[in-house]
């Protein structure tokens, strides 16, 4: 199969990078049911980054695992390589998660979710400044924009978003999260244009989730309520993540930042309507209608650049 024109098909990208956001999204209702079975407080800090690191790095060893079976050489790197691998698995998986989730413990969701949604203009400001043939204009300017508000829309369920004034552990931390999921973003298609970003993705899973779970044992995090139904959440979670980042560093690789982050929009529009799917909330929403048509309609617009 010629990769390059798989992953640069319009058709395949708009159903992978679909498919990605539908899986992340699919995250959030997963998370707070693990955080159920597992007896994880709300404020328990170490717990949840316990929780995260397990994930990860079962995700790596699933990715890792799945190119043995490819007969991929899993070890063929050089050392400057593995280090830049490395240094990727501390950025995206494990720096990222930890002022995520330390700022989340600060803030509202709400807050947090519209700011969160700022990484997409992030990425996709960065790339105008380091690739020449990802310039800003004015199609994804208006496709952001339009697709911020969906973001908005989605996140206001009859709360506000003002109240507390700034607090730098809490907006300020899930600031620093999205910048460094952008800077991710464009290191990791840096790094895979050298090495296989299946192994790429299974590496930096699991370097990522190994620092999680270490940290989470230093803050006192533990599991506790290991059954068939927990284990299975974990498997499903591990797997999701396996999945989606190794599709989305395909993406990342043969296509432009820009065409590529404006999707991640579609994340909390999916996190809502699964949620009320699988945590019995309701589903019958026009915000979820209305969201879901802004950021189809503002992605649309990002991709009238092609020609």
């Amino acid at each position: 199969m010629d990769k390059s024109r798989f992953y640069t098909n319009r058709k395949n990208i708009i159903l992978l990078a679909t498919l990605c956001c539908i899986l992340w999204g699919s995250a959030y209702p997963s998370i707070k049911i693990g955080y159920s079975l597992f007896n994880v407080d709300a404020n328990d800090v170490g717990s949840k980054l316990t929780f995260a690191g397990y994930r990860f790095t079962m995700a790596g060893a699933f990715v890792l695992l799945l190119s043995i079976i490819m007969k991929k050489n899993i070890f063929d790197f050089t050392k400057k390589q593995f280090g830049q691998v490395a240094s990727l698995g501390f950025l995206q998986t494990a720096l990222q998660y930890i002022f995520f989730y330390i700022g989340m413990s600060y803030t509202t969701g709400v807050r947090g979710a519209i700011i969160n949604g700022t990484g997409t203009f992030i990425s996709i400001l960065m790339a105008h400044f380091i690739y020449k043939n990802d310039r800003l204009n004015a199609n994804k300017v208006v496709g952001c924009i339009v697709g911020f508000a969906g973001v908005i829309i989605v996140n206001l369920n009859g709360q506000s978003s003002s109240g507390a004034s700034f607090s730098f552990r809490g907006e300020g931390f899930i600031l620093i999260s999205t910048f460094i999921f952008a800077i991710s973003a464009i290191y990791g298609k840096k790094i895979t244009q050298k090495s296989d970003p299946s192994i790429v993705t299974g590496y930096q899973l699991f370097i990522g989730g190994i620092i999680l779970t270490i940290l989470g044992f230093i803050l006192g995090g533990k599991l506790q309520g290991f059954t068939l139904k927990s284990t299975a959440l974990l498997i499903y979670m591990a797997l999701l993540s396996s999945v989606a980042f190794a599709l989305w560093t395909q993406l990342l690789t043969y296509n432009k930042v820009g065409l590529i982050s404006v999707f991640n929009f579609l994340i909390p529009v999916f996190g809502t309507l699964l949620s009320a799917l699988f945590l019995g909330e309701n589903i019958f929403d026009i915000r979820i209608l209305i969201a879901l048509i802004l950021v189809c309609y503002g992605i649309f617009l990002v991709y009238k650049v092609r020609k």
